[in-house]
């Protein structure tokens, strides 16, 4: 049974995939520091600081699947120390060698690497999942390229875009992010052997080059200088998680909002037997929306506690620390939901073109005064045709009216244009700007960075 939310067995799939939750797991945490463990000796047989019969034995005695992790928890309870059981049991594991397990290493030597090792495995997870929704996007920007819609500012009606254009910002933002999660990797997948206040003191002058072998067998890059007091390669690495979770949690709640039952110009996936309320049988809610948007704040709020870790006393403290721990498994795993609901939402998705256009026409033209403002500026002034064009405005909005009428009964218009010019104006498809010049942009990029576009 799960005390915290994305272990319960009930609802945690709407806070995490398995794959992830599998990454933080306990047992996977300890195959961790075993295998930094394994990779100190093997290092250390090889500079000759311990004997090459020991490195074997250990390495060969690091597999998780030969412990008893209730013994080891509760050893841990006993000793009140969150290394040292696992150093018992690697040590009894390993017999007469046993004297040479976690030989000058500090605990935090193995649990920083360990935790590195575990980010290894997220970071894949998360740069493939971010390209899937990338590439979904872009092929989402690439079909309703054209697809007229409202553009909204202030929650209310601005000026006509296409829906391929508000793809193509969403997407603009992944590929960045993407571009992030590639400038990041090195410096976040570094490792760190070197002892109890980072010196290699108790490495017999042979740390650096223990260090290197260790860190290259584990495929990890190496430290120019100890990192245990400096955590901002963890705190660089949420950071770029908050903001690839901001996005997706931005398209969740303005997919929200576009499914309002008023606008209705799109809908998420909906399956025979989805319920939306259990008293309302019409109900078919925006849920998957909903839990998209949902998992940005606590996202944040996990950012917020790794940036605390960067106040670090002295050369280690376990208070920023520990709190590492709490927050880069939710980091994590409330991304990997994120990914995979917005993977989900957008292979579905329901576009409503009609609606669109319903929804652009709603104000009878009154969303191209824009446009006409400009046409009627370069005959009378930018300044003038604003204070002619909002007096028909208002008019028109407030008497109901078509736009179009009240320009034409404007006499300053009429003398200087035809009602095809007016008419002309107000059709959205002919203001859209240099729209599909920014959408090849960045379906060119989309192509530079993910490759060959997906199928819609």
């Amino acid at each position: 049974m799960g005390a915290h939310i994305i272990d319960n067995r009930m609802v945690g799939g709407s806070f995490g995939t398995t794959e992830m939750r599998q990454v933080w797991d306990e047992k996977n945490r300890f195959q961790k520091h075993l295998d930094v463990e394994a990779a100190l000796a093997y290092a250390e047989g090889e500079v000759g600081l311990i004997p090459e019969k020991a490195a074997k034995a250990i390495e060969a005695h690091a597999d998780a699947d030969h412990y008893d992790l209730d013994a080891i928890a509760a050893r841990v309870a006993e000793l009140q120390h969150t290394l040292m059981p696992t150093i018992e049991a690697l040590q009894h594991q390993s017999g007469d060698y046993g004297e040479f397990v976690h030989y000058g290493a500090t605990t935090q030597d193995i649990v920083d690497t360990g935790t590195v090792l575990q980010l290894k495995e997220a970071f894949t997870i998360v740069e493939r999942d971010t390209k899937a929704v990338a590439l979904l996007l872009r092929g989402l920007a690439e079909k309703y390229r054209n697809t007229l819609m409202t553009g909204r500012t202030h929650g209310v009606q601005a000026l006509p875009i296409t829906f391929g254009f508000k793809c193509a910002i969403w997407l603009d933002e992944l590929l960045r992010h993407l571009d992030r999660l590639k400038e990041i990797k090195a410096r976040v997948l570094t490792g760190n052997i070197s002892g109890a206040v980072g010196t290699y003191a108790s490495f017999d002058g042979k740390g650096p080059e223990i260090e290197k072998l260790a860190l290259e067998k584990l495929d990890l890059n190496v430290p120019n200088i100890c990192w245990q007091s400096s955590r901002d390669r963890f705190s660089e690495y949420a950071s770029v998680i908050a903001l690839i979770s901001g996005t997706l949690g931005k398209i969740g709640n303005e997919f929200y909002l576009l499914m309002h039952t008023e606008i209705d110009e799109i809908e998420e996936p909906f399956t025979a037997g989805k319920v939306g309320s259990s008293t309302m049988p019409h109900k078919r809610n925006p849920s998957s929306c909903e839990g998209l948007a949902s998992l940005t704040q606590p996202v944040l709020h996990a950012a917020a506690l790794i940036h605390q870790s960067l106040t670090m006393e002295h050369e280690r403290d376990a208070m920023s620390w520990r709190a590492e721990w709490i927050a880069l498994p939710e980091l994590n795993i409330y991304l990997s939901a994120q990914l995979q609901l917005a993977q989900g939402i957008l292979k579905g998705l329901t576009v409503r073109k009609d609606n669109m256009l319903k929804n652009l026409k709603l104000q009878h033209g009154l969303i191209l005064s824009e446009k006409v403002m400009f046409e009627l500026g370069k005959e009378v002034g930018k300044q003038t045709a604003h204070h002619l064009v909002y007096t028909c405005a208002m008019t028109a909005f407030e008497q109901e009216r078509p736009f179009e009428d009240v320009l034409w009964e404007e006499a300053e218009i009429r003398s200087r244009f035809s009602k095809e010019e007016i008419d002309h104006w107000l059709d959205p498809a002919h203001y859209l700007g240099s729209t599909q010049t920014a959408i090849n942009r960045v379906l060119q990029r989309a192509d530079t960075v993910l490759g060959r576009p997906v199928q819609q």
